[in-house]
């Protein structure tokens, strides 16, 4: 991998680092489970074991609450059923972007300092609507998703990927993220982490190298600190 002198990268997760798309994901999974399974009464927090991991992680967590053994066709029909109800609630209700995302994606991208990446466990189809909602210019970036990795979060692939194809050595890169699995897949990965309260409380992200109630607490120069203090 080519290490280029002076450049450092920005990795960005999606589902709830970019925009709040944690509550469309449990909208869309609760009208899933009472349509293809006649089960009421699922929450939210029902799905917080498999936050950040992947659509089939994530359905798992609430079928294991209730008692739900799924064959790997159900779990496939499952998440393909989460996905259209999601896109659709998308298509109905637009979600920006959270405050500051773009501020420092376009401050990374102009600097000459960064080189910055998005890296979800999402498949491309549901993470790009997602995208464009939030009006990111994810064709300026590395996009990696996961239709691109054999294994998930808290496995390092996706955030080995997203370096790789940046050409910045890992331990250059900074991930943000909002679940533990992310964190945990961020320094597995080699990279340096910053986790954001959007999805989960900041006792269980403790994790990370640094924890933060909004993106807009970020600047580059908090970027640089972080990777450097290490160097």
């Amino acid at each position: 991998m080519a290490n280029l002198c002076g450049l450092y990268g920005l990795i960005f997760d999606v589902d709830g680092v970019i925009a709040d798309t944690e509550a469309v994901n449990a909208t869309a999974s609760i009208e899933m489970f009472a349509e293809m399974f006649g089960v009421h009464g699922v929450r939210r927090a029902d799905f917080e074991m498999g936050l950040g991991r992947g659509a089939h992680a994530y359905v798992l967590a609430a079928a294991r609450i209730w008692g739900l053994e799924l064959t790997d066709e159900q779990l496939d029909a499952a998440t393909g059923v989460r996905q259209e109800k999601f896109l659709k609630i998308l298509q109905q209700q637009p979600l920006p972007a959270f405050p500051g995302v773009l501020e420092l994606m376009n401050t990374a991208m102009t600097d000459g300092t960064f080189r910055v990446a998005i890296a979800t466990s999402s498949t491309r189809e549901k993470s790009q609507a997602v995208l464009n909602s939030a009006q990111v210019p994810y064709e300026k970036m590395v996009y990696i998703t996961g239709s691109d990795v054999e294994n998930k979060k808290p496995h390092p692939e996706l955030f080995q990927k997203a370096a790789a194809a940046l050409e910045i050595a890992p331990q250059r890169c900074v991930v943000i993220e909002d679940a533990p699995d992310g964190v945990q897949a961020a320094h597995a990965a080699g990279c340096k982490c910053i986790a954001v309260t959007n999805s989960t409380t900041a006792e269980k992200l403790s994790s990370a190298d640094l924890v933060v109630a909004n993106i807009g607490e970020i600047t580059t120069d908090t970027l640089i600190q972080l990777i450097t203090n290490i160097d």
